[in-house]
């Protein structure tokens, strides 16, 4: 946080293709959207609750994304002017493309089950990638 050199950022266009982090590095079985959206902490801590509820210490997650843009809302009762609002929560901004979780140790049936459960958590498409 303190090496940014905006605090608050501009909420832009969010459009393209992910051509980074769009390929399974580290698992046997991943998450991998299929269309645009932003995606905030507790929806990452969610999925991860779901999939490490599942896998128990059998297997192993890597969690490919980090909320790091700042997002910010002005209170409900307050006219416009008076400078941009403060600091809401933290999103990361989603391409098509981008693996989101991954998952390796378990057997193939039991791991496209819990990325299955895991995808009902998150706001926009996705669909399960394997090596």
């Amino acid at each position: 946080m303190n090496n940014k050199k905006f605090i608050k950022f501009r909420r832009g266009k969010n459009k393209g293709f992910s051509y980074k982090g769009n390929y399974l590095v580290h698992g046997d079985f991943g998450l991998k959207s299929i269309s645009n959206g932003n995606i905030n902490f507790k929806q990452i801590e969610s999925g991860r609750k779901v999939i490490s509820k599942h896998i128990k210490k059998i297997g192993r997650l890597w969690i490919r994304v980090f909320p790091d843009i700042s997002y910010t809302k002005k209170p409900v009762d307050v006219r416009m002017g008076n400078g941009k609002g403060d600091v809401s929560f933290y999103i990361f901004k989603i391409k098509p493309g981008r693996i989101i979780y991954e998952i390796s140790g378990l057997s193939n049936i039991f791991s496209i089950k819990i990325l299955n459960l895991a995808s009902f958590k998150l706001p926009f498409k996705t669909i399960i990638v394997y090596n």
